[in-house]
């Protein structure tokens, strides 16, 4: 079944792209794995500070979402204060060379 297939059928969702969709979709998830990308391993209050505008709530929820879908690892130390370092699977690195040719689209597109 073609991705054409789906769409009539109105499961585009179900596609491979709808899965990339799902996986790295709305507003932060892109953002927070090209943060991690950059600087290999983050903690929480990093991200949030790097991020500006994301609130404590969102941010939990994308990086719970990003963990459950195997693209990032979140590594927590018994410790007080806590301290839960976030990095990059091998399955969110095979995604960054999609991530930078969005980038250089983007480089090339804002002012058009």
């Amino acid at each position: 079944m073609g991705m054409s297939d789906y769409i009539e059928k109105g499961n585009v969702l179900e596609t491979p792209f709808g899965y990339t969709i799902s996986v790295i979709g709305g507003k932060w998830k892109m953002l927070i794995l090209y943060l991690l990308a950059e600087n290999q391993i983050v903690r929480f209050n990093e991200l949030k500070r790097k991020i500006g505008s994301i609130t404590f709530k969102t941010l939990s929820a994308q990086l719970k979402e990003l963990e459950a879908d195997g693209m990032i690892i979140r590594k927590e130390y018994p410790q007080i204060p806590p301290k839960v370092e976030y990095s990059l699977t091998h399955k969110a690195e095979a995604l960054l060379p999609v991530l930078e040719q969005l980038c250089d689209w983007g480089v090339k597109n804002h002012n058009n």
